[in-house]
């Protein structure tokens, strides 16, 4: 399996057999300064409604979109959104958003959205064990470094790719990855935008992927 980070929460995961399946498709403007979306994708999930989230049509094909905090199989996978909030007070600032978790070629991911909050009970018991997890880190409109990290402890990962911070393509006032990075063990920064992931090759130890975003 092949994962690109396009840019923000925007990944382009891509199966053996070629399946695309895109996550949380942005739209540019308003902070988000990232290129125009022009990949093929045969899914889409979106995690909210949130315009740098849920830019559907900026993916090219006829993809299946996924939403909610339901099941849903497409294109073969079965996609599980579990309930969960934009913010810390029960979704009173940002309101709902839901976290996706799907498996490719055998390896069980976890797309977080915009969560807010640390995660409940309840809610590490619905995600399950998690080979791949996308956390957001940059603070401000999601959770920080310090709380992301928390997650991290929660689910405990094989691999954690950060997501949603500062770079040079989005203006938004939130944080660099540099606060979760720092003091972290693993810690693998890749050089570019792209990685490829094996069940029988992960990691023992977590490992955190530091991806470049490709837009």
């Amino acid at each position: 399996m092949k994962i690109r980070w396009l840019g923000h929460s925007c990944f382009l995961i891509t199966s053996k057999d070629g399946t695309r399946v895109i996550t949380d498709p942005y739209a540019v403007g308003g902070g988000i300064n990232y290129s125009p979306i022009k990949e093929i994708a045969d899914v889409v999930v979106v995690s909210h409604g949130h315009s740098d989230h849920s830019n559907v049509s900026t993916v090219q094909g006829k993809p299946e979109v996924v939403r909610g905090d339901s099941t849903k199989t497409a294109q073969g996978i079965q996609f599980r959104g579990i309930a969960s909030y934009h913010d810390d007070s029960q979704g009173t600032q940002r309101g709902p958003n839901t976290v996706f978790c799907f498996s490719v070629d055998g390896l069980k991911l976890c797309h977080l959205g915009d969560l807010g909050h640390v995660l409940s009970p309840k809610q590490v018991t619905e995600i399950g064990a998690v080979d791949i997890l996308f956390v957001p880190v940059g603070g401000f409109y999601t959770i920080d470094a310090l709380v992301a990290s928390q997650v991290c402890d929660q689910l405990k990962p094989k691999v954690v790719i950060p997501m949603h911070f500062k770079t040079p393509g989005c203006a938004y006032p939130i944080a660099g990855v540099e606060d979760f990075l720092k003091g972290k063990k693993n810690v693998r920064r890749v050089g570019g935008s792209e990685a490829n992931f094996e069940r029988e090759r992960l990691p023992a130890a977590t490992e955190i992927v530091f991806l470049q975003p490709a837009l």
